[in-house]
C-alpha cells in the first residue's frame, strides 16, 4: 500500500480506514475510507512494512528528510506502540472531540489506556519529547509525562504531577527563645523544651560533650522562628537582622529557601536541610516528638520561576530522590508564598 501527498497531507486510500485507524488507531479519518496520517504515523507503518512507501519514498529516504526534532519523537511513538498503547500527535484533527487542542500546545502526544484508542476519548498520558540537552522552562512545566531521549535513543518517562505539600504537624513553643548569631547559625542557650522536641527545630549539641543546654539553629530556621516572635537574639536585633545576615551569606537564594520553608511550616510540615540528599530541603509531613521520628517523605528544590531546568538535572534529582525512597518535589517560587508552584517529578514506566 502506498500513501500519497495532496495540499501537504500525507493520505491513504483503498481499505486505509479500517486497516489503519478502527482497528489500530492510527491517523485522522478522511472522506469515506481515506485518512490523513501524521509524518511520525506514516514513519511507523513504513517501518513496520505496512506501507510500502510515502509520494515515492521508502522508510529511509522518508526518515531522513523530515525536520529537525523528529528523530526523538519518532522514538518515542516506536517505544509506545511496542509497549501496546495507542497515541496521536496532540493536534487538532487528531485529538479525540471534546479535547481542546489549545490545552495541548506543550505536548507532542497523547496516549491512551492500553486497549483503548482515539474514539475512546481517554487519555492516559500527555507526552513531551526532549532530548537529553533540551532546555526546559520553569514556567511552562506542568502537570504531563516528559519522554527524555539520551544520545544512545534510551528513553526516561518522567512523570510531572502538581503536589500537595501540606503535612499534620501541630506544634506550641511556650517561651520566647534568646539566641547568639555566629555566622551562618544561631546557638539558642536554655532552649525552651518545645522548641526541638515537639516542634523539631535546629539539633541540641547534647551528646557532643556539651555541659550545659545549647540548641543549634539553622539560620533560616531562626529567621522563621523570629518572624514567629519566638526567637529574639542576645543583641537585641531580630528578624530584619537575620534576613539581612541571610541575604549576605545566600544572596536571593535565602528569600527563595525562607519563602518555601515558612510555607511548608504554615501548612503543617516540617522541613530540616536536604544536604545530604543534594537537596533544600527533606520534609516530614507529621512529627508528634523528636524521639519518635519517623523517616522523611519527599525532598525539595526551591527554583525561581525563570529557573531553566536540564534533563540531566531533573533525572539526577529524581533518580537521588527515587534511590532513597522519597520523592523529588520542586518548589516553583513566586514573589509570595501563595504564588508558589508545587510539582513532584518521578519517573514512570507506561
Amino acid at each position: 500500500m502506498d500513501a500519497s501527498l495532496e495540499d501537504g497531507e500525507i493520505r491513504v486510500g483503498g481499505d486505509a480506514r479500517q486497516r489503519f485507524h478502527d482497528s489500530r488507531g492510527y491517523g485522522r479519518p478522511l472522506t469515506g475510507d481515506t485518512i490523513a496520517l501524521a509524518p511520525v504515523e506514516a514513519a511507523h507503518l513504513l517501518y513496520r512494512d505496512d506501507l510500502d512507501s510515502v509520494a515515492g519514498q521508502g522508510f529511509r529516504d522518508f526518515l531522513t528528510e523530515q525536520a529537525a526534532g523528529f528523530g526523538p519523537r519518532f522514538l518515542v511513538y516506536v517505544d509506545l506502540r511496542d509497549r501496546g498503547f495507542y497515541l496521536s500527535p496532540a493536534r487538532e484533527g487528531w485529538l479525540p472531540d471534546g479535547l481542546d487542542p489549545s490545552n495541548f500546545e506543550s505536548e507532542d502526544f497523547v496516549v491512551y489506556p492500553r486497549g483503548k484508542g482515539p474514539w475512546d476519548g481517554e487519555v492516559a498520558y500527555r507526552i513531551d519529547v526532549v532530548g537529553e540537552r533540551a532546555a526546559i522552562d520553569a514556567d511552562s512545566l506542568s502537570p504531563r509525562v516528559i519522554a527524555v531521549v539520551d544520545e544512545e535513543g534510551d528513553i526516561t518517562y518522567l512523570d510531572v504531577a502538581e503536589f500537595d505539600p501540606a503535612g499534620e504537624t501541630t506544634f506550641e513553643v511556650g517561651d520566647v527563645a534568646t539566641g547568639t548569631l555566629l555566622d551562618d547559625r544561631v546557638l539558642v542557650w536554655d532552649p525552651p523544651a518545645g522548641l526541638y522536641e515537639d516542634a523539631f527545630y535546629g539539633q541540641p549539641f547534647s551528646g557532643r560533650g556539651a555541659s550545659r543546654e545549647v540548641l543549634h539553629l539553622s539560620l533560616i530556621e531562626a529567621t522563621d522562628l523570629a518572624a514567629r516572635g519566638i526567637l529574639e537574639l542576645e543583641s537585641g536585633d531580630g528578624f530584619e537582622a537575620l534576613l539581612e545576615q541571610g541575604r549576605t551569606v545566600e544572596g536571593t537564594r535565602f528569600d527563595r529557601r525562607l519563602r518555601v520553608y515558612r510555607t511548608l511550616r504554615e501548612q503543617g510540615a516540617v522541613p530540616r536541610t536536604g544536604f545530604k540528599f543534594g537537596a533544600d530541603f527533606r520534609v516530614y509531613r507529621s512529627v508528634d516528638s523528636a524521639a519518635e521520628l519517623g523517616h522523611s517523605e519527599f525532598l525539595v528544590r526551591a527554583r525561581p520561576e525563570d529557573h531553566v531546568f536540564g534533563p540531566r538535572a531533573l533525572a539526577l534529582d529524581v533518580r537521588m530522590a527515587q534511590g532513597v525512597r522519597k520523592r523529588m518535589v520542586f518548589a516553583l517560587d513566586g514573589a509570595n508564598e501563595d504564588q508558589t508552584r508545587w510539582l513532584s517529578v518521578g519517573r514512570l514506566t507506561p
